[in-house]
């Protein structure tokens, strides 16, 4: 019996004092996700990644808003969130303890303002997002007079724009096929 305790004494403690003491995670390790609103252009990119479908994304018309909602109960901490993110605005960390006492407590949520049409004056896109776009654009190498000079292309929803490149009744026959200005004409197509 001595001889066990001459053991126990030179071995010493075998368990962790957590959680009088802080638990050491490791490298990698995938916590509770951080989500930075400043970074988010809405895209829903991390919406459509995650499997939980802990992340929600909604867009209200009549407002001209998009919701965005974590709900950490739902989280499974896969990372996938963080591996679509175009601008890392939600990434995991090492924080664990999640424990509230109050459900409302587990949820994240931002608002983003949508991007009015200059044809139609319906919002269609988050505006943090078509600045994004421009962003990225004068990073590549356009120049930013260039860019500015599209921004009404930008600033304009699929629909209308997909009436715009219709042009009007004389570029449509009546099947609905596209007709090539020298058929139009009794040209020879070659």
């Amino acid at each position: 019996m001595l001889k066990l305790f001459k053991t126990i004494l030179k071995v010493g403690d075998t368990t962790v004092k957590y959680p009088f003491k802080p638990l050491e995670v490791s490298h990698g390790f995938r916590g509770k996700p951080q989500y930075d609103a400043e970074q988010c252009i809405a895209c829903g990119a991390c919406t459509m990644a995650c499997p939980a479908n802990a992340l929600t994304m909604e867009t209200d018309i009549t407002q001209g808003t998009r919701q965005w909602q974590l709900f950490l109960g739902r989280c499974i901490f896969c990372g996938r969130c963080e591996e679509v993110c175009p601008t890392r605005a939600i990434v995991l960390s090492q924080e664990f303890e999640l424990a509230v006492f109050n459900k409302a407590d587990l949820y994240q949520r931002a608002s983003f303002t949508l991007a009015h049409c200059q044809q139609c004056q319906k919002p269609f896109a988050p505006k943090k997002e078509v600045d994004y776009v421009m962003a990225l654009l004068i990073h590549s190498g356009m120049s930013a007079e260039d860019v500015e000079q599209q921004r009404p292309h930008f600033e304009t929803c699929p629909e209308c724009k997909r009436k715009q490149n219709v042009g009007g009744n004389e570029n449509i026959s009546m099947n609905n096929s596209i007709i090539p200005n020298h058929h139009r004409d009794g040209g020879n197509p070659l």
